[in-house]
């Protein structure tokens, strides 16, 4: 099974850990990453910047509108995520637990199975 690990960003958190933290955490990935391709759980990553170099598009009337910014007020936004495969949901949880973000007061994983999946070469069948 597919699994999406998000990873959600609380500047206020972020911004109160001390700089020896932050590194530990930003290096922890690398780690974590050696360590779920080794597994072969590893589909993929990305980090996101912040919702300040976000925008929105609405079609509304068959016109896109575009507007800058995240869609929705909150303190923390989506900063990155993996995606991974793992036997159960019980794996995909203890995969998760590893993530540094985890073990960081304030800050959290959310597992969430994947529903549908599609990349450059995955035949597509809507039959």
């Amino acid at each position: 099974m597919k699994f999406l690990l998000t990873m959600h960003m609380n500047p206020e958190v972020w911004n109160g850990l001390s700089e020896e933290t932050r590194q530990e955490v930003m290096n922890g990935q690398g780690a974590f990453i050696t360590k779920i391709r080794e597994s072969g759980e590893m589909i993929s990553t990305q980090a996101l910047t912040g919702p300040e170099d976000a925008a929105v598009v609405r079609v509304r009337g068959g016109v896109p509108v575009v507007t800058d910014g995240p869609f929705i007020e909150s303190k923390e936004f989506l900063a990155g995520f993996y995606l991974v495969e793992c036997e159960s949901r019980e794996r995909a949880l203890e995969v998760a637990a590893m993530i540094p973000d985890a073990a960081v007061e304030g800050l959290g994983i959310e597992v969430r199975p994947v529903l549908f999946f599609a990349d450059a070469e995955t035949p597509l069948d809507f039959a």
